[in-house]
This record gives C-alpha cells, sequence and structure tokens, in this order.
C-alpha cells in the first residue's frame, strides 16, 4: 500500500528577495544621510538614491544603493544592511519611539519650538492635523511622517530651505507636494519626507512662506563633529 505522500511546505525565499519594509528603509536611509554629511556623496547623489529609495520593492534593492558605502559606526560592511537587525533577515524597527497624532472626529497639532523624531505617525478620520515645522529644532537629517487620511485633512508645513519630499496617493481624494523647498541647495539641510495615503480626505505638504531656518549647515556640523 502507497504511504500518503503530503506535499512539502514551500522553501523561505531567500533574504535578499523579501519584500522592504518601512524599517528596511529607515535603515537605509540613515546610512544615505550619514554618507552625505561625511562627503562620501553629493548632494545629487543623495537626491537620487533617496528618491529611488521609495520605488524599490525588496530588501535586495535596497541594499544597492548603500553597497558602496561604510555600514553604520564606520566600520566595513560584512552583510547586506538590511540584515543589521536579525542575521540572515530584515531588520527590526527603527530605534526611537514614533510620535503619533491622531484625530477622528476631532483636531489635533503639533507646532512651536518642538524637536520632531525620525519618524512620525499621523491617522486623520474625519478630523483635522496640522504639522507645524516651521520652529521645530531638527535633530536628524531625514524626517520622516506617515499619514493615514480618511474623509478628513492632514496639513505639513516646513521653513522654505528645507528639502520637502512625498510619496503618497488619493483615492477620491488629494495628497499633494507642494513646492519641493530650497533645501536642496544645501547638502546638510534637513530631508522632510511626507508618505501618505488619503481616501475621501486631503493630505497637503508645503513651504510655509518667510519661514526659514538659520544657520542649517553650521548646526549640522557641529552636532556631527560633537
Amino acid at each position: 500500500m502507497d504511504l500518503e505522500k503530503h506535499p512539502s511546505a514551500p522553501a523561505p525565499a531567500p533574504a535578499a528577495e523579501l519584500r522592504a519594509s518601512d524599517a528596511d528603509r529607515d535603515r537605509i536611509a540613515q546610512i544615505l544621510s550619514d554618507a552625505l554629511a561625511e562627503g562620501r556623496l553629493t548632494s545629487e547623489e543623495h537626491s537620487g538614491r533617496l528618491d529611488s529609495l521609495y520605488s524599490l520593492k525588496t530588501v535586495g534593492e535596497l541594499d544597492v544603493l548603500v553597497r558602496d558605502l561604510p555600514a553604520p559606526g564606520g566600520g566595513a560592511r560584512q552583510q547586506p544592511a538590511y540584515a543589521a537587525g536579525t542575521p540572515g533577515g530584515p531588520v527590526s524597527g527603527p530605534d526611537g519611539p514614533v510620535e503619533t497624532l491622531v484625530a477622528v472626529c476631532s483636531s489635533s497639532s503639533r507646532k512651536g519650538r518642538w524637536r520632531p523624531g525620525a519618524h512620525t505617525r499621523a491617522v486623520s478620520v474625519l478630523g483635522d492635523i496640522t504639522i507645524d515645522l516651521t520652529e521645530a529644532v531638527f535633530e536628524q537629517q531625514v524626517t520622516e511622517i506617515n499619514v493615514t487620511c480618511v474623509l478628513g485633512n492632514v496639513e505639513v508645513l516646513v521653513p522654505e530651505n528645507v528639502t520637502l519630499r512625498g510619496y503618497g496617493s488619493g483615492v477620491l481624494g488629494n495628497f499633494e507636494v507642494r513646492g519641493e523647498g530650497s533645501g536642496e541647495t544645501d547638502p546638510h539641510a534637513p530631508v522632510v519626507i511626507v508618505r501618505g495615503f488619503a481616501l475621501l480626505g486631503n493630505i497637503e505638504a508645503r513651504p510655509k512662506l518667510g519661514a526659514r531656518l538659520v544657520d542649517l549647515a553650521l548646526k549640522l556640523r557641529k552636532r556631527l563633529e560633537g
């Protein structure tokens, strides 16, 4: 009598073929920012690689962006950047807490003199959220804001001399990044990335006219040196 044959479980995909997570992209973005600050990349190279970062799909593709750069801490890279968290797999979550703003049939705002972390999450459901970075104190070069908006409105304001980038979409709604900012003329200027999805809602990010951060290059150079 023949023994019943059970199909074997499919072999797990190689680490390089795994779909990239937000944490994977965050780690690569930090490596690129460090390379820019150290003079290993020009502002044009940094901008081009950062644009590619959010269009690539797998962790192996992300690693190509930093293959010619040293690992965090200055040592030689011994393993792919995406494997820095657990051996042979994608990285763990980003360091530091993620600040979350939620507005459900209400309003919420963050403004004035505050220190945004590397990651901020905003969720609006029939509510209004304002994230005003015009007086913020940036302690890292890349600041990412992830927005989910359903039947609501989310507005992000940045200084004129901060580089502003947007990656998102809307379904019967609006996702709009108005103006790239003038920060690209200064390779040491902070970069604000707004990623979002709007369903019957509105997400808008733009520079605030007349609002500027002063001496960006000097402040960031001092922070990197000390």
